[in-house]
């Protein structure tokens, strides 16, 4: 069944362990972020085995799906109001930054008769989620203090995801100091100091992740090979763990420039063409729905991916040296938007090897 996403189950077990070994090099705990995934449960039990530290997802839904896996759960989006009662319930762990939010964890926690673990997140810059003023966590510290099935466990940082601001020695070492003066002020051991995701990553060989960082939050690095702070590779992990196919609708020899006014496409944009004559075009049944286009990358690197609408792609396969015919697959590497978009799409089919 076409399009698919084809999953190697080994390489990405691989890369899981690798990045695991890693984060233990540098005495941190490991939480494999599985939102981009979507925390597919035929993975997630291959994952299980390995035994890490933390799944870690944004979606409470995906947290539910892995209830009865033995490795522990962290919700990583600051939870809202509605969901309050599932997040006690399926997760071990929240990440938290408004004080009504976790009065009301302490709610259920009560009735629920469970003691919930949250980490407090700083804003460092990025401009994301988290405290951006010391006095106000500080402050609300006092009061969650207060709270009897409430047990804060650390701290923790958000860096590169909105802001695009790189994780530092010296932004993240501002992390560890304000987690300093905590234990100092609170008699609070904080157990872990969360120094962000896969953008942190390239700290540890390079020797300069400070030493108060216990715990990375890793998705991108373990599901397609890469660092996030500058993208590149990181060496000994594979970076084919999935790979998106496509199946050919129609192949038309065409003009490279419409014919007509030029307006706006399906979605909003005005689309630009370059004049190259006429061209070998093959359209694939795959779109916007499904996939996110600026992220893929044909394995066949003679062909040229044109634009999309809502549910076809169109490719250039003139100085392919294949002779492709209707009904052949089309295979492409995927970044971080198209995995997260083809995993969240039920017209994309998933096949594990």
């Amino acid at each position: 069944m076409y399009p698919k996403i084809q999953v190697d189950l080994e390489k990405l077990k691989h890369n899981a362990k690798e990045i695991d070994n890693l984060c233990k090099k540098a005495n941190c705990t490991t939480s494999l972020v599985t939102k981009a995934f979507c925390a597919d449960i035929n993975i997630i039990k291959e994952l299980d085995k390995l035994k890490v530290d933390y799944f870690a997802d944004s979606r409470v839904k995906n947290l539910k799906k892995m209830k009865d896996m033995q490795t522990k759960k962290m919700l990583l989006r600051i939870p809202m109001q509605n969901e309050i009662e599932d997040v006690i319930r399926y997760s071990d762990i929240s990440l938290n930054s408004e004080l009504k939010t976790v009065k009301l964890l302490n709610e259920f926690a009560l009735k629920e008769e469970k003691l919930h673990e949250i980490i407090l997140m700083v804003d460092l810059g990025d401009l994301r989620e988290g405290y951006f003023s010391k006095e106000d966590l500080f402050k609300d510290l006092e009061e969650i203090l207060n709270l009897k099935n409430i047990k804060i466990m650390g701290l923790g940082v958000n860096l590169t995801c909105y802001g695009a601001v790189i994780p530092k020695n010296d932004n993240l070492t501002l992390l560890c100091n304000i987690a300093e003066e905590i234990r100092s002020m609170f008699n609070l051991e904080l157990p872990i100091i969360s120094g962000g995701n896969s953008s942190s990553i390239y700290l540890i060989d390079k020797n300069e992740l400070p030493k108060g960082v216990s715990n990375l939050r890793v998705g991108e690095a373990f599901l397609l090979g890469r660092e996030t702070a500058y993208g590149n590779d990181l060496k000994n992990l594979y970076q084919d763990v999935f790979e998106l196919q496509c199946q050919i609708v129609e192949i038309k020899e065409k003009p490279s420039l419409p014919i007509g006014e030029i307006g706006v496409d399906a979605f909003g944009n005005v689309p630009y063409y370059e004049d190259k004559g006429v061209r070998r075009r093959a359209i694939l049944a795959i779109g916007q729905q499904d996939t996110d286009i600026e992220s893929l990358n044909p394995k066949d690197q003679n062909i040229l991916i044109l634009g999309a609408s809502s549910d076809h792609l169109i490719i250039d396969i003139t100085d392919s040296d294949y002779n492709y015919d209707i009904g052949d697959i089309i295979t492409f590497k995927v970044g971080y938007g198209a995995l997260l978009k083809g995993f969240t799409s039920e017209y994309v089919y998933k096949d594990y090897i």
